[in-house]
């Protein structure tokens, strides 16, 4: 062990081992029944995924104080298209009696049933009071509603819409999440650990390593919930499961290989884990702290659903790491050599990473480098040319989810027949003693049909105001800033205008101002890391824009396939800043894990005969962590949401461009091209470079300068 610290030889030590393992079984008995708890803190009301500083959620917090913050109308609307029969109002008038009894329906604030001009539908307004438990409140509440609906008479359609509706439906989305995409990631780990082991025994390791770093973050991210006021919401959490389980299957493959290595060249199965955690440590360690840090960065997102993910997203990872630096090696260790039957690294075996597939890929590329570059990147700049197509000026409700659901209908329904804003209204609060220009400069804004009776306390006014275009489309968000312009006029009024439109509106341009601050934030944080690990300017600049460049084709795949395959009609402002910074962060990994080896194969050969060293032996298990981050990302396609999918979908196709294109192929040609300069200023720059002829399977080494 002479020359390893005892960082490296804590987790593998014949004692030590043990300690570390009791260490993670006491973590896992105190943070397991937090981690239960998580779900039950997740805040996902549209309002507070905003700033604090945006007008909607200012409109939210003075509407506390006249007892409608927390109350989102159902609006149920039955539709016969032969018109209206005496029966069918009956119907709709016992449903109101009955309805008033629901738990969370605030009785006396019930209306209806309301007839449309073309008496071909009816409408119920019923509030419900969301109180503690969120939307789980109006999930449970409109279920009510539909399972104790009065008979109709055939031909009659009833539907629950309106923001209680659209809440219970994506809440049924999103129910069951953390297990969905939990049993949904491991599924796809244990798949491709068992092919990339070929062993059923081996791939059991790293999975439970997961599950235990998955366990204990959940437990802490829930004592900052309740303790320090983060945020947290399904998206957040289901983005959490699936980092753990992909970012973290990465690193222990990365060190399972170094490992198998180091268990050739070392009797003593102890020695052969510290010499793999001082080589591979560094590089896992690193590539952990760029997504740690990339993660981080969305703190200063204006959007609180975005700013509470950093530090999730960063604590999940930053578990995972030390499980798999410590956990893992301790169980590995443990064991012995057997885990890896049928085929068991013997001392004194063969290392075939020289013949193998990326040795043979390497020296095809180093035939014509520059050439294989300038290629790829002409490819991956053609992909990114489908960006031009990419909607992400949001989604209207009716487009949100994949497959049908009854509040769609119901919205539609609502359209057709009566105002198309009906139960989703333009909030506005001003001082009490303006009251009366507030409610005229509403009435007389374009897209307004209605202002209901004002109601006043404590010196404000509240009113409510009718839209007549659907609230999730351009016209009502234009109807919103109009009504924005013509209040904040008033003088002395302090006027603010909120309500679900609002919300959307100011979600698109708080989400358009974290794109233009994050990305900047992200690209420099990523270049510091790699340049503090490789000593080199020109290597993090090239890296850096290599994997950019994978970004933005996978953008553009997705824009393709989301426009012209899956038929989707728009997109989440946020989906593009989430997908780079996971694609950054995550991608930038890969090339972390092959330069950190080609600069230390290049100390010893020199950068040329380094690189396709660092190729070949980290190709394949590059790779194989590739294909896991991808897959676990793809598993958001398993939830009917159609922002979900799109996230999944290219991060996904951006990890598979990362890992088989631009590591293998794009880095490793500028690598062989640039030579020594790829580590300038570091005095390997200055190492004279010994390459490989193109002898394809016995290649003979020249000196280049």
């Amino acid at each position: 062990m002479n020359g390893f610290g005892k960082v490296a030889a804590f987790p593998c030590g014949r004692r030590t081992k043990w300690l570390v393992v009791a260490f993670w079984i006491a973590v896992l008995v105190v943070a397991g029944p937090l981690a239960g708890k998580l779900t039950g803190v997740q805040k996902n009301d549209a309002v507070e995924w905003l700033p604090q500083s945006a007008e909607s959620t200012k409109v939210f917090k003075l509407s506390e104080q006249f007892g409608t913050a927390d109350e989102a109308p159902a609006v149920i609307v039955y539709a016969r298209p032969a018109g209206i029969r005496p029966a069918d109002i009956a119907a709709a008038t016992a449903d109101k009696a009955t309805f008033t009894k629901i738990d969370g329906v605030v009785d006396q604030k019930v209306v209806g049933p309301i007839p449309a001009e073309d008496n071909r539908a009816l409408e119920l307004l019923v509030p419900v009071r969301m109180g503690a438990g969120g939307w789980q409140t109006l999930t449970d509440a409109v279920a009510a509603m539909r399972d104790q609906a009065a008979p109709r008479e055939a031909g009659l359609s009833m539907h629950v819409a309106g923001p209680a509706g659209m809440a219970a439906a994506f809440g049924d989305a999103f129910k069951g999440i953390d297990g969905t995409l939990l049993f949904s990631a491991l599924g796809v780990v244990t798949i491709i650990l068992l092919l990339t082991y070929r062993s059923p025994i081996l791939w059991l390791f790293p999975v439970i390593s997961a599950g235990v770093a998955l366990g204990s973050a959940e437990g802490v991210i829930y004592l900052l919930v309740k303790h320090a006021g983060l945020t947290v919401n399904a998206q957040s959490a289901g983005v959490l499961t699936v980092l753990v389980f992909g970012a973290g299957t990465d690193y222990a493959l990365l060190l399972v290989a170094r490992y198998r290595e180091e268990l050739r060249r070392h009797e003593d199965r102890h020695e052969a884990m510290a010499f793999a955690l001082h080589r591979a440590g560094p590089a896992i360690f690193a590539s952990a702290s760029t997504v740690i840090i990339g993660m981080l960065a969305l703190i200063v997102a204006e959007m609180n659903s975005t700013k509470g993910m950093g530090p999730v997203a960063a604590i999940g990872i930053a578990v995972g790491l030390l499980a798999m630096l410590t956990l893992l090696p301790a169980l590995l260790v443990i064991c012995g050599r057997w885990l890896f039957w049928p085929v068991r690294p013997a001392f004194g075996s063969p290392d075939h990473t020289e013949t193998g597939l990326w040795a043979r890929i390497g020296r095809r590329i180093a035939r014509r480098p520059r050439a294989v570059w300038v290629v790829t990147s002409l490819v991956l700049v053609g992909l990114a040319l489908g960006i031009a197509g990419l909607q992400t000026n949001g989604i209207a409700n009716k487009d949100a989810f994949v497959g049908k659901t009854d509040a769609v209908a119901g919205e539609a329904a609502i359209g057709r027949h009566f105002d198309a804003g009906t139960g989703q209204p333009v909030v506005v609060i001003a001082k009490s003693a303006k009251a009366s220009d507030v409610a005229a400069a509403l009435r007389g804004t374009t897209g307004i049909t209605r202002v209901a009776a004002p109601m006043q306390k404590a010196g404000y006014v509240y009113l409510e105001a009718t839209l007549a275009a659907p609230p999730d489309s351009p016209a009502a968000e234009a109807t919103v800033d109009r009504a924005r312009a013509a209040v904040h006029k008033i003088a002395g009024a302090d006027a603010a205008v909120g309500g679900g439109t609002a919300v959307i509106l100011d979600t698109k341009r708080a989400s358009s101002h974290d794109n233009k601050v994050i990305i900047p934030v992200v690209l420099v944080m990523v270049f510091l890391v790699l340049t503090l690990l490789l000593r080199s300017i020109v290597a993090p600049v090239l890296l850096v824009a290599t994997v950019v460049l994978s970004f933005l084709a996978a953008l553009g795949i997705g824009a393709l396939f989301f426009n012209h395959v899956f038929g989707f009609k728009g997109g989440d402002p946020g989906t593009p800043l989430l997908c780079f910074v996971f694609l950054v962060a995550l991608g930038i990994d890969y090339n972390i894990f092959l330069m950190s080896r080609v600069h230390e194969e290049s100390k010893a050969s020199g950068t040329r005969r380094g690189a396709l060293t660092g190729l070949a032996a980290t190709g394949g298990v590059i790779t194989s962590a590739g294909l896991v981050l991808a897959g676990t990302f793809a598993v958001f396609a398993t939830l009917p949401i159609v922002s979900f999918a799109e996230m999944g979908f290219v991060v996904s196709v951006g990890v598979l461009i990362d890992t088989l294109v631009v590591r293998s192929v794009l880095v490793t040609a500028l690598t062989l091209d640039i030579g020594r300069w790829m580590w300038w200023p570091s005095r390997l720059a200055q190492k004279l470079d010994v390459e490989v002829e193109e002898d394809s399977e016995a290649p003979s080494m020249v000196v280049r300068a």
